[in-house]
């Protein structure tokens, strides 16, 4: 999509390290030269507040893994002395703590816009698939870099959710015994996580380099998700999205940097300031924000079916909810990408998004609370039920009887039509 550099050394110095090593030719490639659709909104600045939290969690990790101690004994109170005693280290700490949480919220926007706009559709699918891997060892390492502070939910959070990995057959117990390193969670938990929680950032970024790669070979998608017809459909890369993309990483970093410095315990749970205890059992076990809709989703399934229990039908129904996103490209039927042309795809998909969300609160209460009349536990099932028809029903069906509104010829034609004075009659 590219095209032939344009990149040019003027020194002697480049012409040979260009013969090389062309390492500024592809940078220049990458980010200068890059043609970019003009149309590109807001929503397409999260790839770069992605890139840019990576970062954050990548170098503040490795500041906090040189005065954390990966042990039992000393783990909680070797936290507590990184807030209290490390030079800087209350504002380490919070960057990262708070970081996963921008990270999660950067990654939730990124992922509504790909799919509103259908950004897995063809040519795109190997692209889609690799940030759905990105996702998922996301949500590894922020499950294991939530048990190291050792405290009670740390513990308890580790305790429940690898006993999930019991519910499969055969293998269950002993992959629950490998990860854990025993028959509970202990203190070879505790160092099997740290190493992986260290690892799994750098595996991250590896993964996030063949994203980019593939990008730049299909091309970014646009709002109007049709393909570019001609040099007039794009701007360079820079000045044109830098400048967009920094000023909203700037409001990101105001947003992200309130809740350091204002509200540092605001997405965490004060019993994790209490160290672990195998014999005191918290009332309500929760796991932290971004993975209460797939919680909510396991626990809906509390009955039997046929041969699977509800404890592995919990499981299935958990890791489906997030496999079901890899074969999205194959589900949509729609030769139309952009949701702007799909009317009633708009309707299922804003009624995803708020599902989405109510999942999301159902995770944060007790199976028996009563909300609207009914238990949480039915409104889940509910909430499972439309999350899944969605994905394997609905938006099958659509593409064969759906009408999409007409597409536009190309970019240019429709930013021109759209900044046209209207007539005046």
């Amino acid at each position: 999509m590219s095209g032939h550099s344009t990149y040019v050394p003027k020194t002697a110095l480049g012409k040979w390290f260009e013969a090389r090593l062309p390492v500024v030719r592809l940078l220049h490639d990458t980010a200068v030269s890059y043609p970019t659709p003009r149309n590109l909104n807001a929503l397409w600045t999260f790839g770069g507040i992605l890139a840019m939290m990576l970062v954050v969690q990548i170098v503040t990790g490795i500041v906090l893994a040189m005065h954390y101690a990966a042990d039992s004994t000393v783990a909680f109170r070797s936290v507590e002395s990184i807030m209290r005693d490390v030079n800087w280290g209350w504002l380490i700490r919070y960057l990262h703590a708070n970081g996963a949480s921008m990270f999660f919220i950067a990654v939730y926007v990124h992922i509504f816009r790909g799919l509103y706009y259908g950004s897995y559709k063809p040519p795109r699918e190997i692209l889609w698939i690799l940030g759905v891997i990105i996702y998922l060892l996301m949500m590894a390492a922020a499950f294991m870099g939530y048990v190291l502070p050792w405290g009670q939910m740390s513990f308890w959070g580790a305790t429940v959710i690898t006993n999930f990995f019991t519910a499969l057959p055969i293998v269950g117990q002993p992959i629950q015994t490998l990860l854990i390193g025993g028959f509970s969670v202990d203190n070879a938990t505790l160092n099997r996580f740290f190493s992986l929680h260290y690892l799994l950032p750098f595996l991250i970024a590896g993964v996030v380099v063949l994203h980019v790669w593939a990008l730049h070979v299909v091309g970014q998608n646009n709002p109007l998700g049709i393909d570019v017809k001609s040099d007039k459909d794009t701007v360079p890369f820079t000045p044109y999205a830098t400048s967009k993309d920094l000023m909203w990483i700037v409001l990101f970093m105001i947003f992200y940097g309130w809740f350091v410095f204002y509200q540092p315990n605001f997405l965490g749970h004060p019993d994790n300031y209490i160290e672990a205890n195998p014999l005191a059992t918290p009332a309500h076990i929760v796991p932290e924000w971004y993975f209460l809709p797939f919680y909510a989703i396991l626990r809906a399934i509390d009955f039997n079916l046929g041969p699977i229990d509800s404890k592995l039908g919990g499981v299935l129904a958990m890791f489906g909810a997030i496999a079901v996103l890899a074969f999205l490209p194959w589900l949509d039927t729609s030769k139309v990408r952009s949701g702007r042309f799909r009317p009633i795809f708009k309707v299922a998909f804003w009624l995803f998004g708020l599902n989405a969300l109510f999942l999301g609160f159902l995770g944060s209460v007790k199976t028996d609370d009563i909300i609207m009349g009914f238990q949480a536990v039915v409104w889940a099932k509910l909430s499972t039920l439309y999350y899944f028809l969605y994905f394997l029903v609905i938006l099958p069906v659509l593409g064969y009887i759906e009408k999409p509104k007409p597409l536009p010829v190309s970019i240019n034609d429709a930013i021109l039509a759209k900044s046209a004075p209207s007539s005046v009659h």
